[in-house]
């Protein structure tokens, strides 16, 4: 059953969550929250079959402060608590991150919600994902997604603006477990009319998906990458997307993203265009802009055998004006990359006309290049002969309908 919600309705996330959850039990539907800004002391936790949905631009969710709470001493894997100096301030029901100087930004830094406060001892709603060392810093943060899901199918949100509110927020989420909008362990995921910006981590994450549709929506001015489809995400598609002004990658394929479309979209003013790297495989950007990239337009990141990109197209694309301040090249293919098509685009340099359209490393092996445009490059492709083929590779690549052999190393 659909519920469309007041204001009165939704005077702050928990009575949100409330609803969330109510639909969920009900067998799932849409929850419409009104036209309003609201400030969010947690994240929204979305669940199997609901959809989220605002007033498009009219939905303001804006992420509240981010503050440090230091754990009291060492605190061991898999506890499903943590001693604090001082748990001042927090609620059962809030979302929270938990990590220590080693752990900060990858898979063993812990997101949990809180469960039960006794004294400063906080409980959580699983176990800490690794040892967190007293010499190290440990502590327990404020810093949550706006909106996320873990081990959910067929949920959807759409259309609100969400702010992450970086002055408010003293630290940093990780890539790997959040981001503005984040997603782990799902399939049937859809996104769709969200406007994200100054998010202090990532714009979008989702780690460990599956088919997932992400379309008409904008992640801009983050200090991690807009876009973020990782650790062994398979078979998604980008349409009509926008990541400008991120401190990262407007677009970064993690590590095993493989059978994604990235069609139509728009990545400038990034540190870097497009990354893709570890065992990024079978992937198409088709007519994307991508442009005035302080970095490389679109990267293939150093990663040697057995973990080298492969069965990747790049079709139709306009990338110029990038790799001004860094970078070799418009187009940059390194280490052991093969079987990758680069066709149709249009690759325009920077200023002074000083780097070459495509470059590629001499391990690079069977790079099919043909019809480009190129203008204002020192030389269109600079590549040992060996490297290039005159036949396009036979590949199948991209978003579609895949065999569930594609799909083995997931549990989603």
């Amino acid at each position: 059953m659909d519920r469309t919600l007041g204001r009165e309705d939704a005077v702050n996330a928990a009575a949100i969550q409330r609803i969330i959850d109510e639909a969920a039990a009900d067998g799932g539907g849409k929850v419409v929250l009104p036209a309003m800004e609201l400030v969010l002391d947690r994240g929204l936790i979305l669940r199997s079959g609901v959809e989220l949905c605002g007033q498009g631009e009219d939905t303001v969710l804006v992420k509240g402060a981010g503050d440090i709470y230091p754990l009291s001493g060492y605190h061991n894997y898999g506890m499903c608590d943590v001693p604090l100096k001082s748990a001042a301030g927090l609620e059962v029901g809030m979302t929270v991150s938990v990590h220590d100087g080693r752990s900060h930004g990858g898979f063993m830094e812990t997101f949990a919600t809180i469960t039960w406060i006794d004294g400063d001892w906080v409980g959580l709603d699983h176990g800490i994902e690794m040892d967190y060392s007293a010499d190290e810093a440990p502590c327990l943060t404020t810093v949550y997604p706006l909106v996320f899901g873990h081990r959910i199918h067929s949920a959807a949100v759409r259309d609100m603006r969400l702010e992450g509110n970086r002055p408010a927020n003293k630290k940093a989420m990780g890539g790997c477990r959040g981001g503005a909008i984040y997603f782990g362990n799902s399939r049937g995921i859809e996104i769709s009319g969200i406007f994200e910006r100054d998010f202090w981590g990532e714009g979008l994450s989702f780690q460990m998906c599956r088919d997932v549709q992400i379309s008409d929506s904008a992640f801009d001015e983050n200090t991690g990458n807009g876009l973020h489809p990782g650790a062994g995400s398979t078979n998604a598609l980008f349409e009509r997307c926008r990541g400008r002004n991120n401190g990262r990658s407007g677009f970064f394929f993690c590590v095993r993203a493989n059978h994604i479309t990235v069609c139509d979209c728009d990545f400038a003013a990034n540190a870097l265009g497009v990354s893709i790297g570890t065992r990024d495989c079978y992937n198409a950007l088709e007519t994307c802009r991508i442009e005035n990239n302080r970095g490389t337009g679109v990267l293939v990141r150093p990663t040697p055998r057995p973990t080298e990109v492969h069965s990747c197209r790049i079709d139709g694309c306009w990338i110029a004006g990038n790799a001004a301040e860094e970078g070799r090249a418009q187009i940059e293919i390194t280490s052991d990359a093969h079987d990758l098509v680069v066709t149709g685009n249009d690759i325009a340099g920077a200023g002074a006309a000083d780097k070459p359209g495509i470059f590629m490393e001499n391990t690079v092996r069977d790079i099919h290049v043909a019809d480009n445009v190129f203008a204002n490059c020192s030389r269109d492709l600079a590549a040992p002969a060996e490297t290039i083929v005159a036949t396009a590779p036979g590949i199948e690549c991209g978003y579609g309908e895949w065999p569930e052999v594609v799909f083995r190393h997931l549990c989603a």
